[in-house]
């Protein structure tokens, strides 16, 4: 029987990162994977969504190349073909982690794992064969799906999840999307820009509600222009597939018939059906309950990833993941969730950091503002993607920046700049005296800075 010092349940951006860095901390580690390496980002979530956001980025500004001087005739677009490059996308990446888990000297398991106990795990191949590895300490990084709602009729057919949407080889003329956070309204508009007349109905006052008012109006005008329809503050009643459609009627009466509807509400946390039960492991509405340090009630056992809840962002995995293996391994290292950078790939793309605008207000803080708008910027108006703004937060007292939202192309990667500089403990002040090259998107965040303290230069603003 094999022995090694941290097993990990779970190979997705969660589970493998933790491998990597412990057999970096000189353990032996073994990783055991019953789908494919990557988990549901790599597989059928961040990856492949951006790959298929890629394909429409690149539909759109075809079809917008003739602003730009460049004439192109006969515009096609073959989803199929964008699924396969999306598929080939997923292949390397997937390929690429299984390499470096063996360039690191790690014992890859492909199969079901079962918690015999705190120690021992036992391993189901697909073709059934079975064995038993020990372990002096477990992390479970198993990951979610999406929920199986019983009303909505879900066949993977007509009625699908976000699963089913990446794999479509046709598109939809028609698509009702139930749900309009931010797996719906990314689906919404790839699949407007693909042709599909897209429908959202979403339960809450608006769109994206984790967001600025301001920012979902950005998006909200967008999809307007794309000629997405939205319904908000409507429930849905019944979802049924007819054999000529599917019918969606809402509590207000509203019917719709689409040949398609996605559904995209709620993610399911997979922590049933491998002896979590039987070896006493907490759970709380599905989710594994862990500390700080990642350690569940069980003494050796860790958890990390979306199966533990909180906010389901891969890169909020790794770094759970990596918290867990370096006190799997003896250290003392806590999860620190006070600076987190997250993006949404609607088009244009959204992103933040730290604070929200609306809330500090639920808070009652006093906040100083800065904003600068995309179509003030040069770089913007040369790449003819002048829609959004950039919006800081700080402290009025002590000038510390406590936020950041950004709406506008590149945004899931201009908030980087403001995430390093809150963890460092940069000032506005020294973002707006760092020399930001020109011409640039980064100069966005450099001007909103100085808007901070009403001394943006290519804004009009208040003066001091």
């Amino acid at each position: 029987m094999q022995e090694f010092d941290v097993v990990i349940i779970g190979g997705g951006p969660g589970g493998y990162v933790a491998a990597i860095r412990g057999a970096q901390l000189g353990a032996k580690v073994a990783i055991v994977e019953k789908k494919s390496l990557g988990g549901t980002c790599l597989n059928r979530g961040c990856i492949p969504t951006k790959a298929l956001y890629a394909s429409a980025k690149t539909l759109v500004a075809a079809k917008k190349a003739g602003n730009f001087g460049v004439n192109i005739k006969d515009i096609a677009f073959d989803l199929s073909k964008a699924v396969a490059r999306k598929n080939d996308v997923v292949t390397k990446l997937v390929g690429g982690v299984r390499q470096l888990l063996k360039g690191n000297g790690i014992e890859i398991f492909e199969g079901e794992a079962f918690l015999e106990n705190a120690g021992q795990v036992r391993i189901t191949r697909a073709d059934g064969l079975k064995g038993t590895i020990t372990a002096k300490k477990i992390i479970i990084a198993t990951g979610s799906e999406p929920a199986m709602i019983p009303v909505f009729n879900i066949d993977k057919k007509n009625i699908i999840t976000s699963t089913e949407m990446l794999d479509l080889q046709t598109v939809p003329k028609t698509l009702l999307i139930i749900g309009g956070g931010v797996m719906g309204c990314e689906f919404a508009g790839i699949f407007a820009d693909f042709g599909s007349k897209v429908t959202i109905a979403e339960l809450l006052p608006t769109i994206l509600a984790t967001e600025d008012k301001q920012v979902s109006r950005v998006i909200l005008k967008n999809f307007k222009d794309k000629g997405i329809d939205v319904f908000t503050e409507v429930s849905v009643q019944s979802v049924q597939d007819t054999g000529n459609g599917v019918k969606t009627i809402l509590a207000d009466g509203k019917e719709f018939v689409t040949e398609k509807v996605m559904v995209s509400i709620g993610r399911s946390f997979n922590s049933q059906g491998f002896g979590l039960e039987a070896l006493g492991v907490k759970t709380e509405k599905g989710r594994i309950v862990v500390n700080d340090k990642m350690e569940t009630n069980v003494q050796g056992v860790y958890a990390a990833g979306d199966v533990i809840g909180g906010m389901l962002l891969a890169h909020i995995a790794s770094s759970e993941g990596i918290v867990a293996v370096n006190n799997a391994l003896g250290k003392d290292v806590k999860m620190d969730y006070s600076i987190v950078p997250a993006g949404i790939f609607t088009d244009p793309e959204i992103a933040s950091v730290g604070l929200r605008e609306k809330d500090a207000k639920e808070k009652g803080m006093e906040v100083a503002i800065g904003r600068f708008p995309y179509i003030a910027s040069g770089k913007a108006l040369c790449m003819g993607e002048e829609e959004g703004f950039v919006q800081i937060l700080s402290d009025p007292g002590t000038d510390e920046v406590l936020g950041c939202s950004i709406v506008g192309a590149h945004a899931t990667d201009l908030i980087q700049e403001v995430a390093v500089a809150m963890k460092a403990g940069v000032k506005i002040k020294e973002i707006a005296e760092t020399i930001h090259a020109h011409p640039t998107l980064p100069e966005l965040v450099m001007e909103a800075a100085e808007d901070v303290h009403g001394m943006a230069i290519h804004k009009v603003g208040r003066k001091k």
